[in-house]
């Protein structure tokens, strides 16, 4: 009989609404949770033991958050890896693994490691000038995407190049100050963007999540569905990639992993996410564990939940409303409850601005087509507006 020692300690480093979510399965298992914050008010600060308020790039904080703590975790990955690189090298525990964050935090790393390891992925090239930008264009034709190689987020850290007359507008928009590190993508005519969630173990142990279709306005992730109208060879593939890039970078936690579905049927790797992700809120109603248990189970050596589907399910991204910035409002809630099988979480942000993330709804039911109906009438009720 093995004995599991109550009150961990967790570090994590980010208080949004991830951080949160992962708080509130570490409290079902009996951890205690520190998290590194600049915002004193951030969503996890009214649920964490300890919040310690410092930048994300202050080092002796994120030493005195290690010192606190038997792991550490993050909740997004533009953070310093070098930092986590010497904790690990200190023998603190760190997941995923500080390596790991490396390659991926940098998209041209990233690729390139995915290519080599024979994953399809668009083709890429990377640029450091106007001029090797219109080189590269002979070769990939228009569009194509330029993008940043460090830094990006829903859609931010790129540009869209249509024709040769975009190239210097994008380069300057990307790189105005000439010292950011570019790359173009051949842009991609896909059919679909579908996303595939994979825990690791420290045991090796790997749990792949069901295939969601991912539907975007202006970059920014609005509604996610499950199971992803995809054919079997598809779906197989992703998931095979998905186990694929766990080993790759042995890692351990949860893993998100976006895909371009093509007309011809190709399966195409855009981005990874060494971390919970937007797209899998899902798995929170819709999933027997869900991401932020296994990621929480994965760090703490726990042997992982099942990812199997309990039914379809459909989450809806929820945004600060247009014309408001300010102290937080939200109207709306009353409503969507009263819709069958609709749950809302409201993350606890102070203020709310245009399209800033600020909750997310969820349903679930046996029939997708009706869970996707009540989702959309629940999202049509809730706005984040100010006072």
């Amino acid at each position: 009989m093995s004995f599991y020692p109550i009150s961990q300690k967790i570090g994590i480093i980010g208080g949004g609404q991830l951080g949160k979510m992962m708080i509130l399965e570490a409290k079902k298992l009996g951890c205690y949770v520190t998290i590194l914050d600049p915002t004193k008010d951030c969503p996890a600060s009214s649920i964490c033991d300890n919040h310690i308020v410092a930048n994300f790039s202050d080092k002796e904080a994120i030493i005195s958050l290690a010192n606190q703590c038997d792991v550490l975790t993050y909740e997004f990955e533009h953070i310093d890896y070098q930092s986590l690189m010497e904790l690990e090298e200190r023998g603190h525990k760190v997941y995923p693994s500080p390596s790991c964050l490396k390659t991926i935090q940098n998209k041209f790393t990233q690729k390139t490691i995915l290519k080599e390891n024979n994953i399809c992925v668009p083709d890429f090239c990377l640029v450091n000038s106007i001029e090797e930008i219109k080189n590269v264009a002979k070769e990939f034709s228009y569009p194509l995407v330029l993008k940043s190689c460090t830094g990006g987020y829903d859609g931010k850290g790129n540009f869209i190049i249509k024709c040769e007359e975009d190239i210097e507008k994008g380069f300057l928009t990307l790189n105005p100050n000439f010292n950011m590190s570019l790359m173009v993508e051949k842009f991609v005519d896909f059919k679909l963007e579908v996303s595939v969630l994979a825990c690791g173990g420290i045991n090796k142990d790997i749990k792949v999540y069901p295939v969601g279709n991912n539907i975007h306005i202006d970059n920014i992730l609005h509604k996610t569905i499950v199971p992803a109208d995809i054919n079997e060879s598809s779906k197989q593939k992703a998931i095979d990639i998905a186990h694929k890039i766990i080993d790759i970078f042995n890692g351990v936690g949860m893993f998100c992993v976006e895909f371009f579905i093509t007309k011809d049927g190709e399966v195409l790797v855009n981005e990874i996410a060494p971390r919970p992700h937007n797209s899998g809120h899902y798995t929170i109603e819709g999933c027997v564990t869900s991401q932020f248990e296994n990621h929480i189970r994965a760090i703490l050596s726990l042997p992982l939940g099942s990812t199997n589907l309990l039914n379809p399910t459909v989450m809806i991204n929820l945004l600060g409303e247009e014309g408001y910035k300010g102290d937080t409002l939200v109207e709306g809630v009353i409503e969507a409850l009263n819709i069958e099988n609709v749950f809302v979480h409201i993350y606890g942000k102070k203020q709310t601005v245009p399209k800033r993330k600020m909750g997310h709804i969820t349903c679930s039911m046996e029939c997708l087509e009706q869970a996707e109906k009540n989702a959309t009438k629940a999202y049509q009720y809730i706005k984040f507006i100010s006072k």
